[in-house]
This record gives C-alpha cells, sequence and structure tokens, in this order.
C-alpha cells in the first residue's frame, strides 16, 4: 500500500516506529526565524518556529510559554504532557498525534490518516534509502542486526543517512543529513538498514532541492553545534524509576531529555486563595464601611464643641488616606522559591571553571569608635568565606572616616582570615562570622561530631580569641591620638590625619598574587578604598561613598553585580550570593530585574523587642505585597545590584507576547469582540506577501539565528566617547567599563596602571558636570538615598525581587536603646521628608516610564508618613481635652451610628489577622509596630518634618549623629540607659496629659453622678487607646534605673502647674450655668 506524502518531506525514527511529515512550503514564505518570532524555546533554546498559517507557534493556550514544537511533541509523548509555566495540561494541536488522555473531538481528525503507521507500505521506501550498509563497515553492520533485534518493532524502513553523508550522494541532492544518535557506552545505536540495498538516489530525481524550503538539510551544521553545545555546557539528569532496568536498551540517546539545568531557577508561590480572597474581600468591605462613616461624621456634626469636631474629621481623613496608600500595594502579595542545585547544573560543570558571574561586595564604614571594628572584620571575614568561587567575589571597604584603625583592623582581618576562610569551607559551617558562630552552643555528640572538627574548632577558637585581643588593642592604642596624628610603619604621616582634607587611598590586602590561604588556596579580593576629601566640595555622605566604590570596583575588578551592606550586617547565609543569582542570572527573568533585595533580620533584641527594632510588619507583610507588583523598595542594605541599572540605563524593552488563541468562545462572540481587528488582520497579512517575495534576500537566514547572543555582550555602540565621557566622567577605562554587560577587565593593562586609574575616579573632582548622583549611580538629595536611588530604577522600567530564603540571609545589629531608637527613626523620616520637597516626589515624577501605579502608591506613601505626625499628634491630644473639657468629638450616638463604629472597629482587626496570616507575622510583633508607630509619629516624625522644612525652605543643616551599635548585647544592658533627648518631650507631654485626663473625667463622673458616667465611657477608651500605644515609652523613661531623672521630674513639675492652673479656670465641679441654690427646710431667722 503506498502512502501519500503530499509532496511533503519525510522524516523518522526506527526505535519509535514512527514517521513525521515535514510541510514544505513555498520558496515566496521563507523568512528569518528571529525576524518573525523573535521567540526562544525556554527548554531547548531554539527559536520557536512559524506554522503554516504564518503565526508563531503558541503550545499553550493559556499562558503562551514560548516552546518548539519538538520540545511540545515530547513533552507530550514521553514528559509530563503539561505547561512548564502554568501546569495546564497541552491540548493537541493540528499536526500533532493523539496521546494518552487526550479529549474526543467531534468529526474526522486528519491526525489519525496523517499518522496511521498502519497503513504505510514499507515495499516502496525501500529502495530509496540508498546503500547505508554499503557505506559502513561490516563490525556496524553486525552492530545493527544485534539492536534490531531488542527492538521490538522492525519495520524496514531505512530512510536517512545517520551520522555521515552517503558516498554516492552528493551535498546538493536529496540524501537528508542527520547528525549520529548519541553514543551511550561504548555503543553507537543507529537505525536498522536493508544490507541488500547498494544504491542511493533521490525519491524524486527531477525536483530541485531549493523547493523544499530549509529543513534538516540546511540545518546540519547547526544541529551539530546544538548537539557539541548540549554535552558540554548541559549535564543531563535523568530520573528514572527504581524499578526501572538498567540495561543499556532502557534509554534512548535519540530521544531528547528535559533536564534540570535547562529549569527556570526560580519560581512564584502565590498566597493561597483561602487566605488572600478573604482579605482583598475585607478591604473591599473595609472601604464601604469608611464610605458610610465619613458620611455620618460629617452630617453629624456636633455644634457645642465644633472646632473640636472638625479638627478630628480631619485628622480622620487624613488617616483613611494614609491607609489607602499603605492598604492597596498590599494587593497581590507573593512568595518565591529558588533552585540552588538547578543554578550549579547550568553555571557549574564538573572540570570546568564556573561560569557564575562575579560580585563586587561594598561594606560602608565612617567611624570606628561608634561602629567597632571587631563588628567590621566580622561581616568582612563572612563574605571571604562565602560559598562561591573566590575568583568570582571582591570585597571593598569604604572608609569613609579614614581612619588608621580601620586600615590596621583590616590588615589583621586579612591575616585571620588565610586561616578562617579554609576551616569555614572544609566543615561547611553556619553563620561564617566568627563571633556569632563561637556563640553558637556546640552539641559535640548531636550527629556523631568527628573528632578531628572538634579539635580544629577549638584550635580556632583559640585563634579567633587571640584575634580579638589584637584588635582590642588596636582600639585601645586608638583612643589617644598623638598631637601629630598617625605615622606608618616607615615614619610617613598617615594620610587620614585630618578627616576633611586627605587624598584618595588604595589598598589591595588580599587577591594578589602570592595572597593564599593556609592551605594554598585562592583568597577573595580584598581591598580598602577612602576617598578623597578637599574643603569646599560636596562629598554627600554615604551616597557618595558608595558611588566612588562603584568607579573603583569598576577599573579593579567590573563585576556586572554589587551587592551592598553596612559594616554591622554580617552575611548568615553562605549561599546568600547564589540565592540571589538565581533571580539576577535566570536566562527567562533576570534581564529586567535590576536589585534582589533580603530582609534585614537582627541579633541582640530583647525578646519583646520593646521599640519594633526587628520590623517584622514591614519586612514580612509590606515587602511581600510589593514583591507582587514591581518589586520591593530599596532598604539600603542586603541588597544585590545589577551594575548596568545603577548607571542608569533603561531596562530592556518587553517583548510582546504572541496572541493566545481561545476555542472555548462561540464564533458570534468572537466576531463581535473581533470584528474591529479585521482590518488590522488583513493589511498585515498583505505586508507579510510583500516580504515572503524577497526570497533571495532570505535564503541563508538561518544566520541571524544566533545574532542576539552576539548583540547581549555589549550595549548600542551608537552612544559617542564623548556622550559617556560627559555622562560617567574623564576616564577612559572606567567608560569602557560601563559598556560591558558582562564585566570583566582587559588583561592587556598592568595592575599598576589599573591602581593609578582608580585612585583618578574617586577624587573630589571627578563627579563635577557629570550625571553622578543625578541620573547615574546612588542618587544624592536625600539622607535616605536608598528609598530614592530604588524610585529611579522602578522609573526606568525595571523590576526588584524580594529573596527570603528560610536561613536568613543577613543579620546585622541594631540600637536596642529609645533614644537612640527614635534618632534612627528620626533620620529616616528626614530623607523622606527631603524627597517631598524635591524634584523627585513620586507625587509628580517619574511619570510616563515603567512605574506601575501600585507600586507608585507605595513610594508616595514613604515620602508623606512624616506628614502624618501633625494630625497624629493632635488627634491624641484630643481624649485629653474631651476629657477635661466635658465635650466629645461625637454627638449622642445613635443605634445606627453605633452599628458604623462597630464595623469599622472590626474591619480594622480583620483586616490586621488576616495579613498577620498570610504574612506569617504574630501578634505580639503587630502589637509592638502599632504603638512605635505612634511613638515615632509624635516623636521623630514631628521633628524630622520641621527639620526638613528647615533644611529644604530655610538652608539649615542638620547633622545625623549615627547611631551606637554595641558588640555583646547578650544581656540587653544598653536596653535601660536612659539617654536625654529634646525627642522625648512630645511624647512624655501626650502621656501626661492623657493620665490627668482620665484622673479628671473619673473623678468628674464620680461628682455628678450615674448619668455622667455613661458619655464618659467613650472618652475614656479613646485616652486608654493613647495610654496603651505609649506605654513602651513610659517604660522607657523608668527602666531599671533606682531613681527618676531630674530632667524628668523638673518637667513633671511644670506641666502638673499649667495643668493646675488649667484645672482652676474649667471648674468642672461647678454647674455651666452657676452654683446652684436650694432650700434646705430649716428656719434660721428663729432663735
Amino acid at each position: 500500500m503506498a502512502m501519500n506524502t503530499g509532496g511533503r518531506l519525510v522524516a523518522g525514527s526506527h526505535n519509535r516506529n514512527e514517521f513525521v511529515l515535514i510541510s514544505a512550503d513555498e520558496i515566496g514564505r521563507i523568512k528569518s526565524v528571529h525576524e518573525l518570532s523573535s521567540q526562544t524555546c525556554q527548554i531547548c533554546r531554539d527559536e520557536v518556529e512559524i506554522t503554516a498559517d504564518g503565526e508563531l507557534f503558541v503550545a499553550c493556550n493559556e499562558c503562551a510559554f514560548p516552546v518548539c514544537r519538538p520540545c511540545y511533541e515530547y513533552e507530550r509523548r514521553e514528559g509530563s504532557q503539561c505547561c512548564p509555566q502554568c501546569k495546564t495540561r497541552y491540548k493537541r494541536l493540528k499536526g500533532s498525534p493523539r496521546v494518552e488522555g487526550d479529549e474526543d473531538e467531534d468529526g474526522t481528525d486528519d491526525l489519525e490518516h496523517e499518522f496511521n503507521y498502519s497503513n504505510i507500505d514499507t515495499t516502496n521506501f525501500s529502495h530509496g534509502a540508498g546503500g547505508i550498509a554499503s557505506s559502513r563497515g561490516g563490525s556496524t553492520g553486525q552492530a545493527v542486526n544485534s539492536r534490531r533485534e531488542l527492538t521490538p518493532h522492525n519495520p524496514e524502513i531505512p530512510l536517512l543517512t545517520y551520522g555521515e553523508e552517503d558516498a554516492q550522494s552528493e551535498y546538493n541532492h536529496s540524501a537528508i543529513i542527520v547528525p549520529s544518535l548519541a553514543s551511550y557506552g561504548n555503543e553507537v545505536r543507529c537505525p536498522p538498514v536493508n544490507s541488500g540495498i547498494t544504491n542511493s538516489r533521490p525519491m524524486v530525481p527531477e525536483k530541485d532541492i531549493s523547493l523544499y524550503g530549509y529543513g534538516s538539510v540546511a540545518w546540519k551544521d547547526r544541529m551539530d553545534d546544538w548537539k557539541r553545545r548540549q554535552n558540554e555546557k548541559l549535564q543531563v539528569v535523568m530520573h528514572q524509576d527504581a524499578n526501572v532496568s538498567k540495561d543499556l536498551d532502557a534509554y534512548d540517546p535519540g530521544m531528547p531529555m528535559m533536564d534540570e539545568g535547562r529549569q527556570p531557577l526560580s519560581r512564584k508561590l502565590p498566597i493561597s486563595s483561602s487566605k488572600i480572597n478573604p482579605y482583598r474581600l475585607i478591604i473591599i468591605l473595609r472601604l464601604a464601611i469608611l464610605g458610610l462613616f465619613f458620611h455620618y461624621r460629617i452630617l453629624h456634626p456636633v455644634p457645642d464643641a465644633f472646632g473640636l469636631w472638625l479638627t478630628s474629621v480631619i485628622c480622620e481623613i487624613w488617616f483613611a488616606v494614609s491607609w489607602i496608600l499603605d492598604q492597596f500595594p498590599k494587593w497581590y502579595p507573593i512568595e518565591r522559591e529558588t533552585y540552588l542545585d538547578r543554578l550549579s547544573l547550568r553555571y557549574e560543570k564538573e572540570g570546568k571553571p564556573s561560569e557564575l558571574a562575579g560580585i563586587d561586595v561594598f561594606v560602608s564604614t565612617v567611624d570606628p569608635m561608634k561602629e567597632p571594628p571587631l563588628i567590621t572584620a566580622n561581616t568582612v571575614l563572612s563574605i571571604l568565606s562565602a560559598d562561591y568561587p573566590v575568583d568570582k567575589v571582591s570585597c571593598y571597604i569604604s572608609d569613609d572616616g579614614a581612619a588608621m584603625l580601620t586600615f590596621e583592623a583590616l590588615s589583621e582581618t586579612s591575616d585571620f582570615a588565610r586561616k578562617w576562610v579554609p576551616f569555614c569551607k572544609k566543615f561547611n559551617i553556619e553563620p561564617r562570622a566568627p563571633e556569632w558562630y563561637f556563640c553558637q552552643k556546640m552539641d559535640y555528640l548531636k550527629n556523631k561530631v568527628h573528632p578531628a572538627f572538634v579539635r580544629e574548632r577549638r584550635d580556632m577558637k583559640r585563634e579567633y580569641d587571640e584575634f580579638k585581643v589584637r584588635i582590642n588593642r588596636l582600639v585601645a592604642i586608638a583612643e589617644k591620638v598623638p598631637e601629630d596624628g598617625w605615622t606608618m610603619q616607615d615614619g610617613t604621616p598617615w594620610p587620614g590625619n585630618d578627616v576633611r582634607d586627605h587624598p584618595g587611598m588604595i589598598q589591595v590586602f588580599l587577591g594578589n598574587d602570592g595572597a593564599r590561604d593556609i592551605e594554598g588556596n585562592e583568597l577573595p579580593r580584598l581591598v580598602y578604598v577612602s576617598r578623597e576629601k578637599r574643603p569646599g566640595f560636596e562629598h554627600h555622605k554615604k551616597a557618595g561613598a558608595m558611588n566612588a566604590l562603584i568607579r573603583v570596583s569598576a577599573v579593579l575588578s567590573n563585576a556586572p553585580y554589587l551587592l551592598n551592606v553596612d559594616c554591622d550586617h554580617y552575611m548568615n547565609n553562605s549561599k546568600a550570593l547564589r540565592e540571589a543569582m538565581c533571580f539576577m542570572m535566570d536566562p527567562t527573568s533576570g534581564k529586567k530585574v535590576c536589585y534582589v533585595q533580603f530582609p534585614q533580620r537582627f541579633d541582640g533584641i530583647d525578646r519583646h523587642d520593646r521599640y519594633s527594632n526587628r520590623n517584622v510588619v514591614f519586612f514580612d507583610i509590606n515587602m511581600k505585597g510589593l514583591d507582587g507588583l514591581q518589586g520591593p523598595i530599596y532598604v539600603g542594605t542586603g541588597c544585590v545590584f545589577r551594575r548596568q541599572a545603577l548607571y542608569g540605563y533603561d531596562a530592556p524593552p518587553k517583548k510582546k507576547r504572541p496572541s493566545k488563541t481561545c476555542n472555548c468562545w462561540p464564533k458570534w462572540c468572537c466576531c463581535c469582540c473581533c470584528s474591529s481587528r479585521k482590518n488590522k488582520k488583513s493589511k498585515a497579512k498583505e505586508n507579510k506577501k510583500l516580504k515572503h517575495r524577497e526570497a533571495s534576500k532570505q535564503i541563508h537566514a538561518l544566520e541571524t539565528i544566533e545574532e542576539t547572543a552576539d548583540e547581549a555582550k555589549t550595549l548600542s555602540t551608537s552612544i559617542s566617547q564623548e556622550k559617556l565621557e560627559k555622562r560617567f566622567g574623564q576616564s577612559p577605562v572606567f567608560v569602557a567599563s560601563t559598556v560591558a554587560l558582562d564585566g570583566g577587565i582587559p588583561n592587556s593593562i598592568s595592575s599598576e596602571s589599573l591602581l593609578k586609574e582608580a585612585i583618578h575616579v574617586i577624587g573630589c573632582g571627578y563627579e563635577d558636570k557629570t550625571e553622578w548622583g543625578k541620573e547615574v549611580g546612588w542618587i544624592y538629595g536625600s539622607v535616605t538615598e536608598d528609598i530614592l536611588t530604588g524610585f529611579k530604577m522602578h522609573c526606568h522600567g525595571w523590576r526588584s525581587v524580594y529573596c527570603m530564603p528560610k536561613r536568613p540571609a543577613f543579620k546585622g545589629s541594631a540600637p536596642i536603646n529609645l533614644s537612640d531608637r527614635l534618632h534612627q527613626v528620626l533620620r529616616w523620616a528626614l530623607g523622606s521628608v527631603e524627597i517631598f520637597l524635591s524634584r523627585h516626589c513620586p507625587i509628580w515624577y517619574g511619570y510616563g516610564g515603567g512605574l506601575k501605579w501600585l507600586e507608585r502608591f507605595s513610594y508616595i506613601n514613604s515620602v508623606v508618613y512624616p506628614w502624618t505626625s501633625i494630625p497624629l499628634l493632635v488627634y491624641c491630644t484630643l481624649p485629653a481635652i474631651c476629657l477635661l473639657t466635658g465635650n466629645f468629638i461625637v454627638p449622642e450616638i445613635s443605634n445606627y451610628a453605633t452599628l458604623i463604629f462597630m464595623a469599622l472597629f472590626i474591619s480594622i482587626g480583620a483586616t490586621s489577622i488576616l495579613e498577620m496570616q498570610w504574612g506569617g507575622v504574630g501578634l505580639d510583633d503587630w502589637w509592638r509596630n502599632e504603638q512605635f508607630w505612634v511613638i515615632g509619629g509624635v516623636s521623630s516624625h514631628l521633628f524630622a518634618l520641621f527639620q526638613g522644612l528647615l533644611k529644604v525652605l530655610a538652608g539649615v543643616n542638620t547633622n545625623f549623629t549615627v547611631t551606637s551599635k554595641a558588640g555583646d548585647d547578650g544581656d540587653f544592658s544598653e536596653l535601660y540607659i536612659f539617654k536625654w533627648t529634646s525627642l522625648l518631650i512630645p511624647p512624655t507631654t501626650l502621656l501626661i496629659l492623657n493620665i490627668v485626663g482620665v484622673v479628671v473625667g473619673v473623678a468628674d463622673a464620680i461628682n455628678n453622678g450615674y448619668d455622667s458616667w455613661g458619655p464618659l465611657f467613650g472618652k475614656l477608651f479613646f485616652a486608654i487607646w493613647v495610654i496603651m500605644h505609649l506605654y513602651p515609652f513610659l517604660k522607657g523613661l523608668t527602666g531599671k534605673q533606682e531613681r527618676v531623672p531630674t530632667v524628668i521630674i523638673i518637667w513633671s513639675i511644670l506641666l502638673a502647674s499649667i495643668l493646675t492652673l488649667v484645672w482652676v479656670r474649667i471648674n468642672p465641679f461647678v454647674s455651666r450655668d452657676g452654683p446652684m441654690l436650694e432650700i434646705c427646710g430649716l428656719n434660721c431667722d428663729d432663735n
């Protein structure tokens, strides 16, 4: 029986006993795959082909995940039959064979006839194979015969030549060259051949080969290259059952396989619908209740206390707007999961150098007396011992105080690192900061600890104790600075003796030739940097120091990614860099990621976290919500950046997704919806026909398939050198590094030349007339440069990622003292006020860019929240005023008003409970956050608002004092230290006013009788609400001291005197209409 091929090319596999009919289109349809699709298969990295209708092949109609037809066919035949992205079962498309589980279809299925292999007459094809056996040796024929015996199906239909071109056929004829099948063990699998056939000839000799279009013939070289790259770059992971035979025949090398190295390196984990859907419903209900609440409040004024009523309504409206700005960015919370094993499979091949990208780590410090060198040393040691290729890590220490103590401490740290790093990697310990590692209690009997580890751990503990002694000795020496300043060992003066006037300094401690650990292994690079400072120049504090590190690192190492941490944030998870690379180096979604932000976790905080130092609500709820939008905001530390994003470049343009096909709607609906698109489609088809006629230009279109990989190596060369220098500064080496996407430095430049160039780029005048601090690097204009820098990146269309590994990536120390904590919050709020009053305010900046609306809401909330301090302070004063005057902000409450108030309180509580549920936050952490929101709002935020207005409008600068960070807070002794500051005045006043108001209100109710208790309950509830929120502040004032500070006593006496005068003026025990006189019934005139 003859098979009608319809003029199509026939290909087949003997091992699977199947044929594939390849459609050959007319010559006019030939076009570059890259030009038509611009889509890459996310499984095999080949281009997704164009269908016979001229449309891009779409395997999944649900998510349009880019998959080519061969991978689609294999996944349906041998895999899970589901889309790798959305896990939806693949539907059978036209031209695909039916597999088990396909739904039944009405009508005749053309594919059942097209792939009905039992009707194929094999005799008609047996003479078209040509002398395959004759072209091979006898041994090959024996292997083929033995293979045929093992094959369950053995139709003798040799159609293709394998491995090499037939001796009697030419490349320009019809013999189809298919790359040889991969070998397994020492055998080479070949298809069965008919040894009786000795001649090869084309099936249709008179037909021109160009009429076939381009297919396997033209793809021979490309297939060879593809197989070579697959064997070199991918390690195939075979997932087999334990019961599957390990015989060689159990594995068919001719079949494509899915391997772990090709899978995505991370994935999103949406919050469960059982948690997020009720949460969203409550938000909508709360909005409706707020509308009813304001409707009642506005339409029911209080005539006797109109001023109090109007003030309270204005404050409540502001709180509602602030709640909306804070609530709706949490509408799409997500979590993420990384696959470190896939990262290793993709970029780390056994026996070959690692292909992981390089990372430059920035550590910033200023004053070693306030930021102890021992803490900085632990941070550096944890970075140097990270689980990452040592030649890919460079650690840069920015000493903005030019302190010789920091320099000498780093020298000691580099010596100790030669012992500490190999110890960490040998035993794979966590954490790799020695101070916190040795604080852990070690159970030597658990998990059968090896005696060698016990001995080496004790030796290393002794080494670290000696290291601490040397560091503490340096600190003790540095406390007494000589009159003439410090000198180096050779007698030359230390360049940083004058902190405000010194040259730039760079010292490479590790990473140069000969710097190895005690086991002879290479160590990561460790570089000390102190930028030049001169009087009359603006140095921009931390932002300027970070920009100097960007330029220095670009000259010396030029890694494509950067990590910045504070000096007190050590790496708690040695795989943190790999966690970030799972997002940055993901080929599917990593190109648009500008930074990966890790949450901040802290050590040394008391169990109750009295002042909400952990900030758990922000890091575990708000940041998860932002990650579902455009990504979290940058919080200043624990963040991995893409260097090109810091250079101010726009994010890569988003490719247009292919149109999704849908067969679930009736035709009449499709006609109604798509009638407006018919004209556009007809015009598009006409344009395609015109382009298809240019066949002569497209015969060799396959050469353009790999062009995108070459274009990704460098940025557009159309940018002139002059424009680059105007943007980045006058440094040829640095300017050349800015256009290299993959990083790296040229080998032709000597280390001395690079060092001179690095000194040049940290000069005071280097940034003059450039875009540094405006569009490039960390952005100037605010003490909170982190918010501004992340905001600019999001405006350029980038997105960020929030990474929360199970083991916290970084841990730091926090100021647990009340005064230090308030000063820290003051600095953050001051930066927000500066951004609000600048041109970069998110209310009016960045429209038309890539910033999403809900992401903009979050940024607006981050710069507006200090202004909430004014209505918050006023609102917290209202309870005391109401209790002292006898008035209230709400008229006599009706049943309708009672229902509204109860519904509002219930919705607030339900929203908070559901947030805690999907965010994994405890009730205690949530309540501490609410308390400190009030404490910080009436103190730090209020002072920051006035200081920001003075700084921006009047030019009065305020100096910020770095909060002290203790190295040993085991007993939390610093928690109870009282440090007087003006920030304590507003909350102290509020606390005393409300306490006095409660006393006065209760006394008034007792004096006036039973009827006065009803109206009193609302006022008391209001005042107690304020007192409960200020309770941690009250504990902070007293602490564990034996006596109350004198200043508190003086302040209390002053307030008591003022309140006494007010009390006398109000005279609450006298009736409002004057004294009431009654006749007692006694006749006093009678004697």
